[in-house]
C-alpha cells in the first residue's frame, strides 16, 4: 500500500486505485477508520451502511483486476446527499415523514456518479427538506463544524461539506438554491460550484422547468471539483433545459492565469444585506491577491434590486407546489421555518409569479451585459459567500450581524440567493479565517456558460493563497 491518505486529492486516490498502487479495499478501510474516528463527534455522514460499501470495494477490485473499462472515480468512497434518491439506500430528505424511504430509482445525477465507478457508503445529512443553510432535522441531528463543532456546518449541502473537510470522503456532491452549495464550503473551508442553470441535468423532477435548484459538485481543492464536474456535466434528453457541452469539457488540469482579468469586487452589492465585518474583510483582502498576480479589480457592482422579491417569490412558490399537500396532511411533522414559507407560497397569485419570472429575465439580460468585456464590462464579480462565519450550531439561523437584527431565516444567506437568480455559475473558494480561526470563503460569479473559465480562475487564485493542489 501506497502511502496515500485519506486527506489526499481525490486525483491521487483515483490515480492510485487505477494503478494498483492501492485497492479499492484498502482505501475504503482508510476512509472508515477517519469516519469512526470522527463522525460520531460531527455527524456528517447519515445511513452508513459499511458492509455493502465492503461488497462494493471488493467488486471494484474485481472489475479492475479483470480488466474492465473503469470511470474516472473508480474505487472512491462516496456518500450522496440525503436528498438525492439512491435505489435500495435509505434516503430521508431530513423529514420525519421519510425516515424509512428506500427509492426503488436512482436520480440522474446518482446515476452519472455511479457509472465512475465510486463505492458507496452512506449518505450526508441535510437540514428538512433541504430548506434553510444549517444542518439539522429531527432524524439524524445536527450536523458540526469541523474546525469549530460549536458551530454550523452550513446547509444545506452541510454534510457533504463537513465530511469532505474532514477527510471522511474524498469528494461530494449537492445542490443549491439559495447557496446550499456555497454557504457550507465557505463554512468548512472547502470548495463548492452552484454551475450554470442547465450545466447539471436533474431528473425526475416534479417539475421539469423549476430553474432554482441545481445539482453541483463540492470538493477540498479545485483541481477535484473540476473531476467531479465532469462526471456531472453533459446533456440528458430527459432534461429539455440541459446545456449542450459534454462533461470531459470540465476535467482537469486546469490552466488558468488571473493576469489581465478584469474584476468587479463589492462587499455588500450596495447595500443589498449587512455583512460581518470579519466576512466583509477577508472579501477585500482578496482583491490583493488578484492584483498581486496581475488582475484589475474595481470597486463595482450590477444592480440587483429585484433579485430579493425575485428569489424569494419564486422559492415560496416552488416549496408550496412540492410540499404544500404533504405540509396540509401532516401539519406538526415540519419545522416552524419551513411550514411558514410553504404557506407564503399559498398567498401568492399568477401575477405575483409572472412578475418575478419578468424580474428574473431582466437580471439574466443585466448579468449579460456587465460581463460583456467588449462593452467594458468584466470577468468576474467577487463577493461575500456568505455575510456571516459559522454562528452557533444551537441557532437557527444568525439573529444578528454587527448588532442588525435579521427580521428571518433567510436574511443572512442573500449575498448567495441574490446570485441565484441571475443563472450565473458561482465558485465559493477557501479565503482565510476570521481572527477566531473561523473559515471565509469568497464568491467568485462568472457569466451564465463560463463554468470552465470560472474553474481556471478559481484554481489560479486557490494557487496563489495556497499554492496549486497537487494531482
Amino acid at each position: 500500500m501506497t502511502d496515500l491518505s485519506v486527506d489526499s486529492t481525490a486525483r491521487a486516490q483515483a490515480a492510485a486505485v487505477r494503478a494498483r498502487e492501492i485497492s479499492a479495499r484498502e482505501l475504503l478501510e482508510l476512509h472508515l477508520a477517519r469516519i469512526a474516528e470522527r463522525n460520531p463527534r460531527l455527524n456528517a455522514i447519515v445511513s452508513l451502511d459499511e458492509e455493502r460499501a465492503r461488497e462494493g470495494a471488493a467488486a471494484a477490485d474485481e472489475a479492475l483486476a479483470a480488466g474492465a473499462e473503469v470511470g474516472p472515480l473508480h474505487g472512491l468512497p462516496f456518500a450522496f446527499k440525503d436528498t438525492h434518491a439512491v435505489a435500495g439506500w435509505r434516503t430521508t430528505y431530513g423529514s420525519p415523514l421519510f425516515a424509512e424511504h428506500m427509492p426503488d430509482a436512482d436520480e440522474l445525477l446518482v446515476e452519472r456518479v455511479r457509472r465512475a465507478g465510486v463505492v458507496v457508503i452512506g449518505k450526508t445529512n441535510v437540514p428538512e427538506f433541504a430548506a434553510g443553510s444549517h444542518t439539522f432535522n429531527t432524524v439524524f441531528g445536527t450536523t458540526l463544524n469541523p474546525v469549530d463543532p460549536t458551530r454550523s456546518a452550513g446547509g444545506s449541502s452541510g454534510g457533504a461539506a463537513c465530511a469532505l473537510a474532514a477527510g471522511m470522503v474524498p469528494l461530494a456532491d449537492g445542490s443549491d438554491m439559495g447557496g446550499s452549495l456555497r454557504n457550507p464550503a465557505s463554512f468548512c473551508g472547502v470548495v463548492g460550484l452552484r454551475p450554470s442553470l442547465g450545466r447539471v441535468p436533474e431528473w425526475p423532477l416534479y417539475n421539469q422547468w423549476e430553474t432554482t435548484s441545481v445539482g453541483g459538485p463540492l470538493a477540498r481543492n479545485v483541481g477535484d471539483l473540476a473531476l467531479l464536474l465532469s462526471v456531472l456535466a453533459g446533456p440528458d434528453p430527459r432534461a429539455p433545459h440541459a446545456l449542450g457541452d459534454p462533461g470531459v469539457t470540465f476535467a482537469p488540469p486546469l490552466a488558468g492565469s488571473l493576469a489581465g482579468l478584469r474584476g468587479a469586487l463589492s462587499t455588500d452589492l450596495g447595500g443589498a444585506g449587512e455583512v460581518d465585518h470579519d466576512v466583509a474583510a477577508a472579501v477585500e483582502a482578496s482583491a490583493a491577491v488578484f492584483t498581486a498576480a496581475g488582475a484589475s479589480v474595481s470597486a463595482v457592482h450590477p444592480d440587483l434590486a429585484e433579485a430579493d422579491d425575485t428569489f424569494r417569490t419564486l422559492r415560496a412558490w416552488h416549496l408550496q407546489a412540492k410540499l404544500g399537500p404533504l405540509l396540509r396532511e401532516h401539519p406538526e411533522s415540519f419545522k416552524q421555518s419551513l411550514a411558514d414559507n410553504i404557506r407564503l407560497g399559498e398567498t401568492l397569485s399568477g401575477a405575483d409569479v409572472a412578475r418575478a419570472y419578468t424580474q428574473r429575465t431582466a437580471l439574466s439580460e443585466r448579468m449579460r451585459h456587465f460581463f460583456d468585456r467588449d462593452d467594458g464590462g468584466y470577468d468576474v464579480l467577487v463577493l461575500p459567500v456568505s455575510q456571516v462565519p459559522p454562528f452557533p450550531a444551537d441557532q437557527e439561523f444568525p439573529t444578528s450581524i454587527n448588532g442588525r437584527p435579521m427580521e428571518t431565516y433567510l436574511d443572512w444567506m442573500r449575498a448567495a440567493y441574490l446570485i441565484t437568480v441571475t443563472g450565473c455559475p458561482a465558485i465559493s473558494i477557501p479565503a482565510g479565517h476570521t481572527p477566531d480561526g473561523l473559515p471565509v470563503g469568497i464568491q467568485v460569479v462568472a457569466p451564465h456558460g463560463a463554468d470552465r473559465r470560472l474553474l481556471e480562475i478559481a484554481a489560479a487564485f486557490e494557487a496563489a493563497t495556497s499554492g496549486p493542489s497537487a494531482a
